[in-house]
This record gives structure tokens, C-alpha cells and sequence, in this order.
């Protein structure tokens, strides 16, 4: 006699076919309890997945990178609830907006669920996902729900009825963030703590103090300037970050220029990013591309990838002559900006590694 079939794990890549996007269905088999999907290549418009009721654990990471739209529907239609199902988890990586009318009802369906993990970031809802939405649309509708592991990102575009939020703690594990990331939008973040998931984004100059030890990728954004204490606490909290994009266009203050008024002011704290190898200032302030190649200022160690506007590069470096941003640069093999066709032999002696 054969055994029963515990565990299923698939691996998906789909591409477009004649611009058209493909509808994937899978039947999975009554013997079958535990999902788990992996590495999508998503340019599909509807995932489809009639499953038994006998299946108890669901996960399913999403990177949506290259996807606009995303359909999909568990369960079959003769029947209501996931009474079996004990287990989900969904990390989707680039926004939605679909939330309330795909996401939710499924959830609503997940009646006997224990351990829940969320990932998602929402556009183009009225309203915040917050606490009490989390009591009245999660855990009343799962009671035997005893571990929620969680990141929820809100982003709002008309801020005009709302106040400035700041960090809050709403109980002992979770924190909220309200962030204006520019005069039109505003978002909030709400998540479990200890954090546990790599990823975090869309953050400003309020964030918890706590250590975020699984962190290897990292988006700030706010239309309040990055100070240079804000970057030293962005280093210890977050220890193994690996990437860093910045988008901030505001000056830094004042009070920043002063204290580093000398390019040989080595008396201030330095913010240290042992394993930063990708950092991103494409939408950043030249004074941020000083604060990190600066040395004085910022140790990056193993930086290897970098991009940022040529102009604010050439601003940050002194042409490319200025020996306290030269060490941070010599390790970069790859520099993605717009530049001219032929460059200097200042250029190329502060870029040894390209």
C-alpha cells in the first residue's frame, strides 16, 4: 500500500506567450496536507488553486517585481471554509491593491488557523490597516490563531484629513509607523516585533529601537531630512543589512553641516555598515552621496555596488581628487548612473575595482 502524499513542494516559472498572460490551475490531490510555493517568476494574471480540505499548511512567497496584477483563489467552490488549514503564509514583495476584495476573504475562510505570517504592502485604500483592523478582520475570525508573524504597509495618497502620527507601541509586540514620504502620499507601517522577516521598506527618521537582526535589504524614505545620527542608528539597528536604497531629497540640516565642517573632523561617531555591499542614492540629495562616501562619517568596508547621479558623485568626491571619500569607493565593481562616455584618469584611479 502506497503512503499518502504529506508535502508538496512546487517550483513555478512562467513567461508570456504571445503577450498573453497564462492562467495557471493546479488540482491538488485530497491525500495532500502541506503547500509550499516557490521561486516565481510571476507574469501570470490569475494563480488558481483548487485544493482538497484535507491540506493544512499554505505558503507562498511572491516577488512581483515585473507584475502589476495579481488574481488568485484557494479552495473550490462546493465548499466554504479551510477547516483542516492550520498553517498560511503569503510574502508579496511589491505593492497591490487588492487587498480587501482577494486577500481578506480568503483569510476570512482560514477559520481554524494557528500560525498566520503576512508580508504585503497595499495601495490605494482609504484607510490604514491598523490594530483594531487587525482585531476585527483577523483575529476574530481565527480564535484558535496563536502565532501572527507579520509586516502590513499601507500607502494612502490623500493625506489631507490625516494627522501626524509618530511611532507608536500598540502592545508589546507590535509597532506602527505613520511616514510622509512625500507632500501626497503617506503610509503606515505596522508589524510584529521582534521583526522576522529580510525585507523592510518605506521607513523614515521614527522607527522602533529594537535590533533588527534578519534585515539584509532596507528602503528609508520621508520628506524630513536624514541626519547623520539617524544613519548611526540605522547601522546598529539593523547589523546585516546588505542593501540600502535612500530616498530623501531634502538637504541635510543645518546642524549636520556644522559638525562636520572639516573634512578632518574625526572626533564625531561614525555610522558603520560592516556588510553593506549594494547602497542606492538615485533619488537621494547629493549631501547623503557625501554622508556615505565620506569616511569621516560612514565605514563601508565592502561596498561593491553603487548607484547614484554622476553629477552629485562628482560634487561628493571633488572631482574625483578628494581623499576622505576615495576609500569607500575602491571596492565598487559596479556604478550605475548617467555619465559621460569618456571619463578622467582621476575617475577611473577613484574606481580601481570597476
Amino acid at each position: 500500500m502506497q503512503s499518502s502524499v504529506k508535502v508538496i513542494v512546487l517550483k513555478l516559472t512562467v513567461v508570456q506567450q504571445q503577450q498573453q498572460q497564462k492562467i495557471i490551475i493546479w488540482e491538488l490531490t485530497p491525500r495532500m496536507t502541506s503547500i509550499f510555493l516557490f521561486s516565481f517568476d510571476f507574469r501570470i494574471g490569475d494563480l488558481v488553486i483548487n485544493c482538497s480540505r484535507s491540506v493544512s499548511s499554505f505558503a507562498i512567497p511572491i516577488s512581483l517585481d515585473h507584475k502589476k496584477r495579481l488574481n488568485f483563489r484557494i479552495g473550490n467552490f462546493f465548499w466554504n471554509d479551510l477547516p483542516n488549514l492550520k498553517c498560511f503564509s503569503l510574502k508579496c514583495y511589491h505593492s497591490i491593491d487588492q487587498y480587501d476584495d482577494k486577500i481578506l476573504p480568503l483569510l476570512h475562510r482560514m477559520s481554524c488557523l494557528e500560525k498566520l505570517t503576512l508580508y504585503i504592502r497595499i495601495n490605494n485604500r482609504n484607510t490604514f490597516i491598523d490594530d483594531t483592523h487587525l482585531q476585527n478582520e483577523i483575529f476574530l475570525h481565527m480564535p484558535r490563531l496563536h502565532s501572527f508573524t507579520f509586516y502590513i504597509c499601507t500607502y494612502i495618497d490623500n493625506v489631507n484629513s490625516i494627522h501626524y502620527l509618530p511611532y507608536e507601541n500598540i502592545r508589546q509586540h507590535v509597532a506602527k509607523i505613520v511616514n510622509y514620504i512625500n507632500t501626497h502620499k503617506v503610509v503606515c507601517s505596522i508589524f510584529s516585533l521582534p521583526f522576522a522577516f529580510d525585507r523592510l521598506e518605506a521607513i523614515g527618521n521614527i522607527f522602533p529601537k529594537t535590533v533588527f537582526k534578519y534585515v539584509t535589504y532596507l528602503l528609508v524614505e520621508d520628506i524630513v531630512p536624514f541626519n547623520h545620527e539617524f544613519f548611526i542608528r540605522v547601522g546598529r539597528a539593523f547589523p546585516l543589512l546588505n542593501i540600502f536604497r535612500v530616498i530623501n531629497e531634502e538637504s541635510q540640516s543645518c546642524c549636520d553641516l556644522n559638525t562636520f565642517s572639516s573634512d578632518n573632523n574625526r572626533s564625531n561617531p561614525i555610522a558603520e555598515y560592516p556588510h553593506l555591499t549594494v547602497l542606492d542614492l538615485r533619488n537621494a540629495h547629493f549631501g547623503y552621496v557625501e554622508q556615505f562616501l565620506n569616511e569621516t562619517k560612514t565605514y563601508l568596508p565592502c561596498l561593491t555596488e553603487l548607484t547614484v547621479f554622476y553629477t552629485n558623485l562628482r560634487i561628493a568626491t571633488k572631482n574625483f581628487t578628494r581623499e576622505e571619500t576615495r576609500r569607500n569607493c575602491a571596492k565598487v565593481k559596479q556604478l550605475f548612473m548617467v555619465i559621460p562616455l569618456v571619463h578622467s584618469k582621476d575617475f577611473y584611479l577613484y574606481f580601481p575595482s570597476l
